[in-house]
């Protein structure tokens, strides 16, 4: 008997795992919200130097200023850009008033030198954000590289926290830090909608960045280590979907609530709910067997037991019954483990290249693809409707080429597709705005169900005893993605394709990569180390015994022969 036919005696999918896996989902709905908010918050809105308007030599000019409309009052105090529209860091020394001569030349005729900067700050058109960071600390022009650097800062949070949560929940469990995730998340979250000022936005951000990998991490491994193998690839595309609806409950919020401290506010304060339930998690019976707390890991059992109906079941099951169960398990274990363990042994040191692979690629690419939703011209709500919309099918038909053709080939489909995507936008005019939409949303169902993909495939790669560092590994991988991705844009002043050839090759040498990775389907989730090094050994063995078979029948046929 393994854990996992324990699991089954004990109820398998029953009332305790579906109840697990809905209460760790509702917080991965506002996910999104987070990861995303800055779309919103961040918001870049239509902006130019504050009009000023300089002395007049008539007074019938000084007078016509007052019954003057916007558009002439602009025409008359803005020059125009390379694309003949109001330029948004310059203004005019002076007040042209020869443009508004219906003969002038639409052409701006004067030169750079009759212009200076927004020495008196900007106006904002107000139409889509109310407010945002960009409006309210002046995030533009010079200033305009703080806003991305916000971003970068929230995801080194998210990258920090990849690897500190994960060795940390390999060692102190998978509830006590979602719990505490949950109070950093919620407290973090509402403490940035009252910063004051632009710094302790950015940290403020960065610690709510680190709070996102702590529930992501454990709620992947808590699901994992309570459902049975057959119901995992199912558990983690329900995750998937949930995070997927939460792109719909952002762009819904964020259409009605456009001040970016309410919006910050009201994505916050969900997760103090959250944090007040998750008290009442079971802690991982299978770490806590791996860790040597089998008492615990019993009475978390007979819990799951009774709650699924199988209390008779349970009250049978004892220390004794789950340590011969876990035998093989328990006596190979070590005292502790750290990120070390992930490139110690040939098997694993193999997986945790290719899962760094497949992690950095899928966030890299995704990065690059959808850096800012502004970049595509549409409606930023209905763009982001669209993007979170291309996930419900792409993560439908990954689930099922997981399910019944394999992890790895959906891995690596996924993968290839959209890098594929990527590159075909390279051949796409500019003007065929509505095209290249297209073959971003394609690429962007491709790499959701590319992330739908790697969680599940780490989660089953990676033995018990150090899958949280693997799922860290695979964060802060993915995180770097995310952090090198806007500097490859600067490649484009060298060669303007560069960018997209970059984002597209990417995805497509990791998802050939990925086809190297062991297949995990119908397989038991491995328990140790070791266990993970024998299952990549059976062909080996197989070819010695082979080797040792045909040594031993050469003599017999020399003896038939002679």
């Amino acid at each position: 008997m393994t854990f996992a036919d324990i699991l089954d005696n004990l109820g398998g999918m029953g009332h305790f795992q579906r109840l697990t896996v809905a209460f760790l989902a509702l917080p991965l709905m506002m996910m999104a919200s987070h990861n995303l908010v800055q779309n919103f918050t961040a918001g870049v809105p239509g902006h130019h130097c504050k009009i000023h308007i300089t002395a007049n030599s008539t007074l019938r000019q000084a007078n016509s200023t007052k019954e003057m409309d916007a558009a002439s009052l602009l025409r008359i105090s803005i020059p125009l850009d390379q694309n003949q529209q109001a330029d948004r860091c310059r203004r005019f020394v002076a007040t042209q008033w020869r443009l508004l001569d219906p003969n002038a030349s639409a052409i701006n005729e004067t030169t750079r030198a009759d212009t200076e900067p927004c020495t008196d700050g900007w106006a904002y058109d107000r139409s889509v954000f109310t407010n945002t960071i960009v409006s309210e600390w002046d995030l533009v022009c010079e200033s305009r590289t703080l806003r991305q650097m916000a971003q970068s800062l929230y995801m080194a949070g998210v990258l920090i926290g990849s690897v500190l949560f994960g060795s940390l929940s390999d060692r102190f469990g998978r509830k006590a830090l979602i719990v505490w995730s949950y109070l950093q998340m919620g407290a973090a979250g509402a403490c940035t909608a009252f910063v004051p000022s632009f710094t302790a936005y950015c940290v403020c951000r960065f610690l709510t960045g680190m709070a996102m990998s702590g529930i992501v991490l454990n709620s992947v491994s808590l699901c994992m280590e309570w459902i049975p193998t057959k119901y995992r690839a199912i558990v983690g595309t329900i995750n998937g979907y949930c995070y997927t609806t939460g792109q719909f409950i952002l762009a819904g919020v964020a259409y009605v609530i456009r001040d970016w401290r309410w919006l910050q506010l009201t994505v916050s304060l969900p997760f103090l709910v959250f944090f007040l339930y998750s008290w009442l998690f079971v802690e991982s019976a299978r770490w806590l067997a791996i860790s040597g707390q089998q008492e615990r890991a019993v009475r978390g059992l007979k819990v799951a037991a009774r709650i699924n109906g199988r209390k008779k079941e349970g009250e049978k099951l004892s220390v004794e019954v789950l340590t011969s169960s876990m035998q093989k398990e328990l006596s190979s274990t070590k005292a502790s483990y750290s990120m070390l363990d992930l490139v110690r042994t040939p098997v694993v040191r193999r997986i945790s290249c290719g899962v760094s692979f497949v992690w950095f690629s899928t966030s890299f690419a995704y990065y690059g693809l959808a850096m800012d939703l502004q970049n595509f011209g549409f409606n930023i709500y209905l763009t982001q409707l669209v993007f979170g919309a291309v996930d419900f099918p792409a993560k439908f038909i990954s689930v099922m080429t997981i399910t019944f053709v394999g992890r790895r080939f959906s891995q690596a489909l996924s993968l290839i597709l959209a890098g594929l995507c990527i590159l075909a936008n390279i051949f796409v005019p500019p003007d065929l705005s509505n095209l290249r939409m297209a073959f971003a949303v394609v690429g962007k169902g491709s790499l959701a169900a590319s992330f739908n993909c790697a969680y599940i495939v780490t989660g089953e790669l990676f033995p018990t005893v150090i899958r949280q560092s693997g799922m860290g590994l695979g964060g802060t991988m993915a995180r770097v993605g995310s952090m090198i991705a806007p500097l490859v844009q600067m490649t484009g002043e060298v060669f303007p394709p560069l960018p997209l050839i970059i984002y597209g090759a990417a995805p497509i040498i990791s998802g050939i990569a990925a086809c190297f990775l062991p297949e995990t389907r119908n397989v038991p989730l491995p328990e140790t180390i070791e266990q993970v090094e024998r299952q990549s050994r059976p062909h080996h063995e197989d070819e010695q015994q082979m080797k040792v078979l045909l040594a031993s029948t050469k003599p017999d046929l020399a003896n038939h022969s002679s």
